[in-house]
């Protein structure tokens, strides 16, 4: 697994942003994290060493603008290059999240086609008004892998029809001391929709407060995806 960050910085864009951990982190370091920049590590997947060979190495999976948003307005002028990139890496399988899937028709490229066979799109939606303005638009595209992220899961979520082309479904909760809490039951009843439709299923993290059979726990956020896999709940 290797990360690819070709611009960093983004901007809030809706409840879910509320506590995101790369606005707290760049505000600890004072980094204003909506300057966006294109980043020297910009072509790092098609770097070469000596030989002449790649130094990322094939066939693994590369996390894609850990630190941003692809589809994000400001970086639209260097999309092209990345896409480019992409293409040439065909021995790597690029993923990236996004919560503007609704820009996905302006920034794709124009082979695109049917979709990449090496790019996996993922759609994050925390609440159900976030699902059905998002998810209608991501079924409508043509993606050969798509997951969709449910983090943080904000409320009890109804997915179920939007999961027919979907191949994974993540869900988590919020990660702040002032965190949002998520119930159990959520997770369950999402976990319970795929098991149905047949799509992969992970419990990525609890939240910070996490609510079980009616009772709240705070848990520290060094064990929250611990936690999450004791549940045993993956599919």
């Amino acid at each position: 697994m290797a990360r690819w960050d070709p611009w960093r910085g983004c901007k809030r864009y809706s409840e879910g942003c509320k506590f995101c951990y790369i606005h707290k982190g760049d505000l600890k370091r004072g980094v204003n994290t909506e300057d966006i920049t294109r980043l020297d590590g910009f072509d790092r997947p098609i770097r070469k060493d000596k030989k002449g060979e790649y130094k990322m190495k094939g066939n693994q999976l590369v996390y894609v603008c850990f630190s941003s948003d692809f589809l994000l307005e400001d970086a639209d002028e260097w999309r092209k290059d990345a896409w480019e990139i992409i293409k040439e890496r065909q021995d790597l399988t690029f993923m990236f999240l996004t919560k503007r899937i609704t820009r996905i028709e302006k920034c794709l490229p124009p082979d695109w086609g049917e979709g990449y066979d090496n790019v996996v799109i993922g759609c994050t939606v925390e609440n159900q008004r976030a699902a059905d303005e998002r998810l209608p638009v991501f079924c409508s595209v043509p993606i050969k892998h798509r997951n969709i992220d449910c983090q943080p899961m904000l409320e009890r979520m109804d997915i179920e029809k939007y999961l027919s082309n979907a191949e994974y479904v993540i869900v988590g909760g919020e990660s702040d001391k002032d965190a949002r809490p998520l119930d159990y039951a959520w997770v369950l009843d999402v976990r319970g929709q795929c098991e149905r439709q047949g799509v992969g299923f992970s419990f990525r993290q609890c939240g910070t407060h996490f609510i079980k059979d009616g009772q709240e726990y705070t848990i520290p956020v060094r064990m929250l995806c611990a936690q999450a896999r004791k549940a045993g709940i993956d599919l």
